[in-house]
């Protein structure tokens, strides 16, 4: 499978939308924002996200069709990175091949990561990719209405 990361286009963002509003989704990523709920917010942070030009956001292709987006956002001393797969394009090493590409257009480092501590398929993306447990916390996840634990991660 060709898996590339090219740069945003307008077309991606139905994709996104649609991806973001899985419910199953929703529940493996766990910590969700008003942006995964509501459409005006979802064009909001886009917006405010495709205008930023600090962050490093791309859209991830399979074979040419949009799979995902992956980005690194945050200040200098605390760069973030953050993928979003769609649910078809799981367990076959998309996320992984995307996020090593990702990480080579940013020098910063370290770089940080989060991800739901049952999210096995997260956590072993970035470990695949050099990320190593660094911490744990806890937080409401509304996506599943609870309190969940997490798992921080650090590119050193």
């Amino acid at each position: 499978m060709d898996i590339t990361l090219r740069e945003l286009a307008d077309s991606d963002l139905p994709v996104f939308w649609g991806q973001l509003t899985d419910p199953e989704l929703g529940r493996m990523a766990a910590v969700t924002r008003k942006y995964h709920y509501d459409r005006g917010h979802f064009d909001q942070h886009w917006a405010k996200v495709r205008s930023d030009p600090s962050v490093i956001l791309r859209t991830v292709l399979a074979d040419g069709a949009v799979a995902g987006h992956a980005a690194v956002f945050g200040p200098r001393s605390e760069r973030e990175v953050t993928y979003v797969i769609g649910r078809a394009h799981w367990g076959q090493g998309i996320a992984t091949t995307a996020l090593a590409e990702l990480i080579k257009l940013e020098s910063t480092r370290p770089l940080y990561a989060e991800a739901a501590a049952d999210n096995a398929g997260s956590l072993r993306v970035l470990e695949k990719c050099g990320f190593i447990v660094t911490g744990k916390s806890r937080c409401f996840a509304q996506a599943r209405g609870e309190e969940i634990d997490l798992v921080q991660l650090t590119l050193s």
